[in-house]
């Protein structure tokens, strides 16, 4: 968790005039004692009105908040939607990330946008075929390209039939009950795109450089010229 995130969840958890031990951050934060100390001082050093101290609890005087997000009605409905739908469709991470993220929204928002928000009849229901296994590649994969790694794939085919790639991973695209990561592959040369449920195995590479020719923005390229 980055050092920002964890300040703001520490507020948050402050903010609702109880007291709060540091034991109790520790856990639900899961860092140590010694670092929600050192978090809390940070706090009251940039004037945040925490007051406590270490082995009775912290509480924040009342009156203070964060400045509130200012989204207009339809941001409101598509943040909501779009926070369930990953929950619902995405990597393991992903939900857990989308749900963190709508309680933040919601803790911030003006009272007014926070019911819109909490009204918004935008639901999703993840498919059967969406297996944990499937969830939890889909993460590994957006890592992959974000850190420019090769993938080594164990692939099953339409035909049903098995091979070995190794690709350049460059982006996921999700098909409304089907993902696919678009990348390089080493064996064709070429650009493929490989359904994230027809993986049977996935390895780790060798990272790799953007190369021109074999890069994101020249499968779009590719995309376009063959639709002219």
């Amino acid at each position: 968790m980055r050092r920002a995130d964890r300040l703001f969840r520490i507020v948050q958890h402050l903010r609702g005039g109880r007291l709060i031990t540091a034991t109790q951050l520790a856990e639900r934060l899961e860092v140590s004692q010694r670092t929600i100390y050192r978090d809390i001082a940070d706090l009251i050093g940039s004037g945040v009105p925490v007051e406590g101290e270490a082995g009775i609890g912290y509480v924040m005087r009342q009156g203070f908040d964060l400045p509130p997000l200012m989204f207009t009605t339809p941001e409101v409905v598509a943040l909501v939607a779009g926070a369930r739908l990953i929950r619902a469709w995405g990597g393991a991470a992903m939900a857990a990330g989308a749900e963190e993220a709508q309680v933040k929204i919601g803790a911030v928002l003006p009272e007014e946008a926070r019911r819109r928000a909490e009204a918004v009849q935008v639901h999703a229901f993840g498919a059967p075929g969406l297996s944990d296994e499937v969830r939890a590649r889909i993460d590994d994969i957006e890592a992959a390209a974000n850190t420019r790694t090769r993938l080594i794939l164990t692939y099953r085919n339409e035909a049903d039939a098995t091979t070995e790639r190794v690709i350049r991973p460059l982006g996921l695209w999700f098909w409304g009950k089907v993902w696919t990561v678009v990348g390089w592959c080493e064996l064709r040369e070429d650009f493929r795109m490989f359904r994230l449920d027809r993986i049977e195995a996935m390895e780790l590479g060798g990272q790799f450089r953007a190369e021109k020719g074999r890069t994101l923005r020249d499968f779009y390229a590719a995309e376009t010229g063959r639709g002219a």
